[in-house]
């Protein structure tokens, strides 16, 4: 019943293909924050973790970023980490860094090899894009082209041509949040991403955000998205739903299509 193609690393699917994966935010501004955020989401049994650079205060500094990932990985073990700087147009926090330093940071941060996958948003220039795409290919690690909209869902149209951009930018996977404002956008969401799921070869993460979009994150995965954000610690978008009751939540829709998936 599932259309989501799952997201693979170094050739193997994560957590042995399980859909959708759960992906728990490491929030944190400081080092000794990030641990203690890490420490209580490590003992949720979180698929991947994604370190939101861009509420880190260090961020200008891209040792003390290679040394905070670094500590990440080594805590984390085999569960893969996501890096991701969110520019304030599409919903992060205020940093001091321009673009041009952005794309140095990713590009050294890459070569570190200390993470997995890396975000960045498809409405940045295109040769941002190209900078690093070449960093993760070089370094093997995945590509996420996102695009997210927090007043608005487009129409389906749009939506569509979001997904198709990503891949044609060269993504590994592909990415769109959106803000719904009533229950029809919800399912223009969900019908945007049963379509690409269709017609695109890469694996795509969709969501709506805020409290209709919460649907989304139970059972998106069932319209074609392969990977659910939820707490851990402390969220990172409006609608992220913690882990526990994610998992309540994703065991019983398996049961109920006989999937023959199992949750922690």
């Amino acid at each position: 019943m599932q259309s989501s193609k799952p997201i693979e690393l170094h050739g193997q699917p994560i957590a042995g293909g399980k859909l959708p994966l759960i992906c728990v935010p490491l929030v944190g501004h400081t080092l000794d924050e990030v641990m203690v955020e890490l420490a209580i989401v490590l003992s949720k049994k979180p698929d991947v973790l994604e370190w939101r650079v861009d509420f880190f205060e260090s961020i200008g500094d891209a040792a003390a970023v290679i040394a905070a990932a670094k500590a990440i990985k080594s805590k984390a073990g085999d569960i893969p980490l996501l890096f991701t700087r969110r520019s304030v147009m599409e919903g992060g926090e205020k940093i001091a860094l321009n673009e041009d330093q952005v794309i140095a940071l990713y590009g050294a941060v890459c070569e570190s090899k200390a993470i997995d996958l890396i975000d960045y948003e498809m409405a940045n220039d295109t040769a941002n894009i190209a900078h690093v795409r070449a960093a993760a290919r070089s370094n093997d690690i995945k590509l996420v082209l996102s695009f997210h909209n927090f007043s608005s869902t487009p129409g389906l149209e749009a939506l569509a041509s979001k997904f198709l951009m990503a891949d044609q930018l060269g993504a590994d996977i592909a990415k769109v949040a959106v803000m719904p404002r009533d229950p029809n956008d919800v399912l223009i969401l969900l019908a945007a991403t049963q379509q690409a799921s269709q017609k695109l070869s890469i694996p795509l993460i969709s969501m709506s955000m805020g409290p209709y979009g919460s649907l989304t994150r139970l059972f998106g995965w069932a319209f074609g998205s392969a990977l659910t954000f939820a707490v851990g610690a402390r969220s990172s978008a409006p609608g992220q739903v913690p882990i526990e009751d994610l998992n309540t939540v994703l065991g019983i829709l398996h049961k109920a299509m006989g999937d023959g998936q199992t949750t922690p």
